[in-house]
C-alpha cells in the first residue's frame, strides 16, 4: 500500500511540472493584453485563491479551521515562499538574461535537499546526488547559460527565487503533518494573493481589464489561467508531498523546463538544439534514477 501511495505521488509531482511548464502559453498572452508580470502573478495567485478555497468550501467547511499558532506558517508558504519566488524570479528577468534567471530558479532541488537533511533528517543518498546533478545539468543544457550581464545582485536575488522555490516543498511538508492538502493550498493562495494585490498596481490592473474590448472572455482566459499554471499543479504537488520526500519532489518538479522548451517547439516553432536535446535526456534520466527499485 505504501509503495503505491509512492508510485501516485511520484506520478502527481511529474504531473503539476507538467502543467507548471505550460505556464509560457498563458503569460505571453496576458501579457500582449497590456498586463506586467507582477499583474500576471496577482491575477493567477488570486484567482487560485478564489478557486482553492471554492473547492475547501465544497470539500467540508471544517477545513477552514486553523490554529492561529499556524498562521506564521501560512504566511511563510503565501509570502515567504509563492509570492517570494515569483518576484525575485522576474526580478531576475529584467536584471539579466533570462536563461540565468531560469538556471538560478532551479537550484531550488540543490536547497530542498539540504534543508531536508537538516530539518527532516532525509538520508543523503548517491543516487539522490546523481539525479539532483543530472536534473539541474538538465535545465542548465536546456536554458543554455550565458555568463552576460550578470551582477552580484541579480545573483542574489536569483537565488532568492530558487531558495523561496525550494521552501514551498520544506513549509508543505510541514502543515501536511496538521492539515489536509486543500487546506494547505487554500491558505498559501489566500495569503499570496493579498501580498500580491499591495504590489500590482491593482488600480492600472483593473483599468486594463475595464478597457478590454473582449472582457468576458479575457475573464474565462485568467481563470483558465489560474487553474492550468497554479489550482491544478499545487494541489497535485501538494498531495504528492503526503508521501514522497521533499528532496524526491523538487528533483521530480525539474521535469518543467522539459515540458516547456517541447511547448517552444511544438507551439511557438522554436529549434530543438543539441543541447536541449540532451538537457531534456538528462532530466529524463533523473526521473528513472530516482524511481528504479534498489535490489537489494
Amino acid at each position: 500500500m505504501k509503495q503505491e501511495k509512492q508510485k501516485l505521488g511520484t506520478i502527481l509531482i511529474i504531473l503539476a511540472g507538467c502543467f507548471w511548464g505550460s505556464m509560457g502559453l498563458f503569460v505571453r498572452k496576458l501579457g500582449t493584453e497590456g498586463f506586467d508580470s507582477i499583474q500576471i502573478v496577482s491575477i493567477r495567485v488570486t484567482l487560485a485563491a478564489l478557486i482553492f478555497s471554492l473547492i475547501l468550501f465544497i470539500k467540508g467547511r471544517s477545513g477552514f479551521k486553523i490554529s492561529f499558532r499556524d498562521i506564521p506558517l501560512f504566511l511563510g508558504l503565501g509570502f515567504g515562499s509563492v509570492l517570494f519566488f515569483t518576484v525575485c524570479y522576474f526580478t531576475t528577468i529584467n536584471m539579466m538574461s533570462l536563461s540565468t534567471a531560469a538556471i538560478l530558479l532551479y537550484t531550488s532541488p540543490i536547497w530542498i535537499m539540504l534543508m531536508s537533511v537538516l530539518f527532516f533528517h532525509e538520508k543523503l543518498t548517491g543516487r539522490k546526488l546523481i539525479a539532483l546533478a543530472a536534473a539541474f545539468g538538465g535545465c542548465v543544457l536546456i536554458s543554455g547559460i550565458s555568463g552576460g550581464g550578470i551582477t552580484l545582485t541579480g545573483l542574489l536575488v536569483g537565488l532568492g527565487s530558487g531558495i523561496g522555490y525550494g521552501l514551498y516543498s520544506i513549509l508543505g511538508t510541514i502543515a501536511l503533518k496538521r492539515y489536509s492538502s486543500y487546506t494547505v493550498t487554500a491558505y498559501t493562495f489566500l495569503f499570496a494573493a493579498v501580498g500580491s494585490l499591495l504590489i500590482c498596481r491593482p488600480g492600472e490592473m483593473f483599468g486594463r481589464f475595464a478597457a478590454s474590448d473582449h472582457l468576458g472572455a479575457l475573464i474565462l482566459f485568467c481563470i483558465l489561467t489560474a487553474c492550468i499554471t497554479a489550482v491544478i499543479p499545487f494541489l497535485a504537488y501538494t498531495l504528492g508531498l503526503e508521501s514522497v520526500e521533499a528532496s524526491k519532489a523538487g528533483i521530480l518538479a525539474t521535469i518543467e523546463p522539459m515540458v516547456a522548451t517541447l511547448f517552444g517547439i511544438l507551439i511557438f516553432k522554436e529549434p530543438l538544439t543539441v543541447l536541449s536535446g540532451l538537457g531534456i535526456l538528462m532530466i529524463l534520466s533523473s526521473v528513472i534514477i530516482l524511481n528504479v527499485k534498489d535490489r537489494s
